[in-house]
């Protein structure tokens, strides 16, 4: 039995599973994130802003952009770096994670996975050093969950593609410099590759938000899109294709939140040992403890889901239910923390000079996108019944 006393942010010691390598990953994304991403983010999250050419340069320069990608001037890391890399960067915003995972995760991981040799050797290696930025085009105003209803079409005309409809809720869609945009053909379900300046392309700002601020987020209209035959991905049919990039992003959410939970319960916990009422740290009370013990729990059983979720994915025994698994429990306890922790630090716990509110209120989205609660329970309850219960 050791006599060492647990580290209160780490304590059941789970980076110690990590390899040298991951270890060093973590280090650099924390480095990073503390000298040019935290001194910012606040002001980012108030203005609705977000640098995101100079972020890109910096992703890229750092190595995280396409991190689990091989080739094409990718890193070629483990699944389980880049969820340690998503972890730290979560841990300052979700918008900044998102960022990352839609370049990485969905617009880079669609042309690597589905995309045609020329649109790998054109696209990615700009990307993973950010000289271009990338989106995903697949939701719809009246398309969420249910993506095999998406209106979005694509007609041949000659041996060209045009394409016609609109995509809501892209993020990086108003810098975006290429779009994978899904689309209905008389052939099912297929992916295109749209570079941004191809006229009949429009991305407008979606404004008003009170979740993921620091984040861009576009509405993407295509008016008469024409673009070549080998606009197209080459073979894929049907929802697998945009599912299996779907599936990417939410294991990066997965690792992402925990990142956020715990810069909730540190916040939490620094707090309640500095403020003083009737006499004493706040920390002092049993119903303060009881909190911490329960936000310590939930951070450190979010970290226990993830890394398992990570040698999964690494050992190539990873299930897209084990994804939902993740997504649905870990984002479930991130939020539970964020909330508790928000009333914790009492009225201070509204202001930006905390971080509380902030990724309280993006966890709300987080909770949302990339399938809904709803749809990861249902999913789940497939797994173990063998019974679909979506319709």
């Amino acid at each position: 039995m050791s006599s060492t006393t647990p580290d209160p942010h780490d304590f059941l010691d789970l980076d110690a599973e990590l390899s040298g390598e991951d270890r060093d990953i973590r280090d650099a994304v924390r480095a990073y994130a503390a000298d040019h991403l935290l001194p910012n983010v606040a002001e980012w999250y108030e203005s609705g802003s977000l640098p995101a050419r100079d972020l890109a340069k910096g992703f890229g320069e750092l190595g995280v952009l396409g991190m689990h990608l091989t080739g094409y001037g990718c890193a070629g890391t483990s699944a389980t770096a880049y969820g340690i890399a998503c972890r730290e960067l979560e841990a300052v915003d979700s918008g900044l994670r998102s960022f990352v995972s839609v370049q990485g995760s969905l617009a880079m991981f669609a042309i690597h996975r589905w995309g045609s040799e020329a649109h790998r050797e054109t696209w990615l290696p700009r990307m993973a050093t950010g000289d271009a930025l990338g989106c995903f085009g697949l939701t719809e105003p009246d398309a969420g969950s249910d993506p095999g209803s998406m209106r979005t079409r694509a007609v041949r005309d000659g041996s060209d593609w045009v394409l016609t409809g609109t995509k809501m809720w892209i993020t990086n869609g108003t810098v975006a410099d290429v779009a994978v945009v899904w689309a209905q053909t008389e052939d099912g379900i297929r992916g295109f590759v749209v570079p941004t300046g191809t006229p009949g392309f429009t991305a407008n700002e979606v404004r008003h938000k009170l979740s993921l601020r620091a984040s861009l987020t576009a509405e993407l209209v295509l008016d008469n899109v024409r673009l070549p035959a080998d606009a197209a991905f080459p073979e894929v049919r049907g929802l697998r294709g945009p599912l299996s990039c779907l599936n990417e992003a939410r294991y990066g959410i997965l690792f992402g939140v925990v990142g956020a939970a715990r810069s909730c319960y540190q916040a939490a916990l620094d707090y309640s040992l500095t403020r003083e009422q009737f006499g004493k740290p706040l920390a002092g009370f049993q119903l303060t403890q009881r909190k911490l013990a329960d936000l310590l729990v939930e951070v450190n059983r979010a970290g226990l889901v993830a890394l398992r979720i990570g040698r999964l994915k690494d050992a190539g025994t990873l299930h897209h239910n084990h994804v939902s698994f993740g997504k649905l429990a870990n984002v479930r306890s991130a939020l539970e923390v964020a909330r508790t922790a928000r009333a914790m630090l009492g009225a201070n716990g509204i202001s930006l000079e905390y971080p509380v509110m902030r990724h309280m209120a993006n966890l709300e989205t987080v909770l949302t996108y990339e399938g809904t609660e709803e749809m990861h329970a249902l999913s789940l309850g497939q797994s173990v019944t063998g019974l679909p219960a979506f319709r």
